[in-house]
């Protein structure tokens, strides 16, 4: 069985390359452009390891928001944020959660996954 990251981000081309990077790596990939979409894989998938989110997209709430929802919803899912635009102030992460500012490489994923237990 696979580990399975869920890839949240509203620029289709970073979403593509971060989705790649990840497979390469082995993990098995789900992709959604906002929060709406994620909401919806979170609640037909029973099983994801961890959610890699950016911080600024459109729809009902932003990448801090998702975070926080989904460690309520799934605390045993990993979380990695990523921004090139914003830092959270302190506290705005989710306890176990991850920033990444933007642009981030493979080598720096990698290294934010472990140190969350996905690898």
């Amino acid at each position: 069985m696979s580990t399975t990251i869920l890839v949240v981000e509203d620029d289709g081309l970073i979403r593509m390359d971060l989705a790649d990077t990840l497979a390469d790596q082995g993990f098995a990939i789900l992709e959604a452009g906002n929060a709406d979409e994620a909401i919806e894989i979170l609640e037909q998938t029973p099983l994801i390891h961890a959610l890699v989110t950016d911080i600024d997209m459109p729809g009902s709430m932003n990448g801090l928001e998702l975070a926080r929802h989904v460690a309520e919803i799934r605390p045993d899912c990993a979380i990695a944020v990523i921004s090139g635009r914003y830092s959270p102030s302190q506290g705005a992460l989710p306890a176990k959660a991850r920033f990444l500012s933007k642009p981030v490489t493979e080598e720096v994923v990698a290294h934010t996954l472990k140190a969350l237990g996905v690898m």
